[in-house]
C-alpha cells in the first residue's frame, strides 16, 4: 500500500477471477495493482494466460484445464482464511465451464461467510460485438449475474445483460432497472456512458430505482483497460463504507485521470505503476448528478425520460 500521510485501516482481501497477460495493465494485473495500492491484499486466480491484450493482435491463449480450475476453486473453498475475504471480483471468463465452476465457488465460500460480496465485471465484449463465444456470454449471465451485489458492465455489456439497446442514458437507466431487478440492493454501475455536454461522457450509477451520473470529458484513443481498473476501485470504496456517491464521483476522478495521463504519453497500457498517486488521492474534476425517472404513466413510446433531480 502506497503511504499517503495517515493511518489507514487494514482493508478486507479480495479475490480476483479473471485473465493474465505477461505485459499490460489489463485482467487481474490491472485490479490486482489497484486494490493492492488501496491496500487490500488479494487472491488472483487466473481464468486465461496471455501475453498481451489480444486487441494489440493475434495472441496464444493458455486456458486451464476445466477440471484443473475446478480443483483450485475447490481447494480455495476450503482455505482456512476465509474469514479474511470481504469480496469476490469476477472479471473474464473464458469458457462456459468455468462461469460454472466460479459458481459453485461463490455459493460454497458465501454460505461459510454471507458478508462476501459479490462483484460481476461481466467482461464479454464493446463495440458491438462479443470478443468472448455467445454461450461463454450467457453462461457469465445465467450463472454470474444471480449472485451479484454490484455489477459493472459498459453500455455493450448492459445491454447483452438486459436484452435491451442501451445506447443512452435513458435506455440505460431501463436496462439497468431490469437487471438490479425490484425489492433487491444490487448496484448497476454503466461505464462510457454518453454524457450531457459536449464530448462528454460517464457512468451512470443505479440502485434502489434512483440513478446518479459521473461525467468527464472524453479522453482521445484511450488506452486499454480501464474498466478492470474502474470495477476494482468501485469496489474497493465500496468495502471501505464510502457512499455511493462518493465510491462513483472517486472512482470516475481516478479513471480518467489515469487514462488521461497515458494517452497524453502516447502509451498504448494504462501506466498504472507511474500513475498509482492518482488511484489514491485524484484531482481531476468530475460533473456528478443525480437522475430521476418519471412514473410509468408518464413514460413515452415505452421508453424513460432522464431528468435531473433538482438541487434542494
Amino acid at each position: 500500500m502506497y503511504e499517503t500521510g495517515k493511518q489507514i485501516a487494514p482493508r478486507k482481501t479480495v479475490i480476483v477471477i479473471s485473465s493474465h497477460v505477461a505485459r499490460g495493465s489489463v485482467g487481474n494485473r490491472a485490479a490486482v495493482f489497484a486494490l493492492e495500492v488501496l491496500g487490500h491484499p488479494v487472491w488472483a486466480i487466473p481464468t486465461i494466460v496471455l501475453p498481451f491484450h489480444p486487441g494489440h493482435g493475434k495472441a496464444t491463449r493458455i486456458v486451464p484445464g476445466d477440471a484443473e480450475f475446478e480443483a483450485l476453486l475447490e481447494d480455495l473453498a476450503e482455505a482456512p482464511w476465509l474469514a479474511e475475504v470481504g469480496a469476490i471480483l469476477t472479471g473474464y471468463i473464458a469458457n462456459p465451464a468455468q462461469a460454472r465452476a466460479v459458481a459453485g465457488f461463490i455459493a460454497k465460500i458465501t454460505a461459510r461467510n454471507p458478508q462476501i460480496i459479490h462483484a460481476f465485471d461481466p467482461v464479454m465484449g464493446d463495440n458491438g460485438q462479443l470478443y468472448v463465444a455467445e454461450e461463454t456470454a450467457l453462461a457469465m449471465r445465467d450463472h454470474l449475474l444471480p449472485t451479484a451485489r454490484i455489477v459493472t458492465p459498459n453500455r455493450f455489456e448492459l445491454s447483452q445483460l438486459s436484452g435491451m439497446a442501451a445506447e443512452t442514458l435513458d435506455e440505460a437507466m431501463k436496462a439497468a432497472s431490469l437487471i438490479a431487478g425490484t425489492g433487491t440492493n444490487r448496484i448497476i454501475v454503466a461505464t462510457s456512458m454518453p454524457g450531457f455536454m459536449k464530448d462528454g461522457i460517464g457512468n451512470l450509477l443505479w440502485t434502489g430505482g434512483e440513478g446518479r451520473f459521473a461525467e468527464t470529458r472524453e479522453v482521445a484513443n484511450p488506452p486499454k483497460g480501464p474498466g478492470d481498473v474502474m470495477s476494482a476501485l468501485f469496489l474497493s470504496h465500496f468495502l471501505q463504507g464510502a457512499s455511493l456517491a462518493k465510491a462513483l464521483d472517486t472512482t470516475t476522478a481516478s479513471l480518467v485521470e489515469i487514462i488521461d495521463r497515458a494517452a497524453r504519453r502516447g502509451a498504448d497500457e494504462l501506466m498504472l505503476e507511474t500513475d498509482a498517486r492518482s488511484i489514491i488521492s485524484p484531482m481531476a474534476r468530475v460533473t456528478s448528478r443525480e437522475l430521476v425517472t418519471p412514473s410509468p404513466a408518464t413514460r413515452e413510446g415505452g421508453r424513460l425520460r432522464v431528468q435531473v433531480k433538482p438541487k434542494n
